[in-house]
């Protein structure tokens, strides 16, 4: 009986958490599936629409080769006008959406150029768009700080590197 009660309360409190924050989109790019094991929780801690982001060319593991300059990756990277087309199944539109988490890997210190496409297919201006990624290696930091730049037309709110993170680390963060 006590279990039930904890998990009916748990439940109670990410409805109530999710609805102080309005519609939530929960949108995320994962080139190997990490980023995408993130945005899951982070749709159900939410009770956020989960979207993937999804490049009308898939990535494929030679494309991710950071170590050859001429990889499909590595070639959109170097370049800060790149902008890989995406598949545009957003349910709905940007309008709809009061907050945004937006997810994705990190590359080169950077969010793939791909995010670049998904802000630009969508109008998120005056909207909340709180970053979230995964990384082998570097922080949100930079990744954040050049999206700010390009796009200072939305509201970023501070974002979260989370790498292996759980359930209890995101309903954590999300608080």
């Amino acid at each position: 009986m006590k279990r039930i009660i904890l998990l009916f309360t748990a439940a109670v409190m990410t409805c109530i958490a999710a609805m102080s924050q309005g519609k939530v989109l929960v949108a995320y790019f994962s080139a190997t599936g990490n980023t995408e094991r993130v945005a899951h929780l982070v749709a159900e801690a939410t009770g956020g629409t989960l979207h993937k982001i999804t490049p009308k060319v898939p990535y494929t593991s030679n494309d991710l080769d950071w170590h050859d300059e001429n990889s499909r990756s590595s070639v959109e990277m170097n370049n800060v006008k790149a902008r890989p087309a995406i598949v545009n199944n957003l349910p709905g539109n940007a309008a709809g959406y009061d907050v945004i988490y937006l997810g994705y890997p990190i590359w080169w210190n950077q969010a793939p150029r791909v995010i670049n496409t998904f802000l630009e297919t969508y109008n998120f201006s005056g909207k909340t768009v709180i970053p979230f990624a995964t990384s082998g290696g570097s922080s949100i930091s930079n990744s954040i700080n050049e999206l700010q730049k390009t796009y200072p037309e939305i509201m970023w709110s501070s974002g979260k590197l989370l790498n292996h993170a759980t359930s209890e680390d995101i309903k954590t963060w999300i608080k």
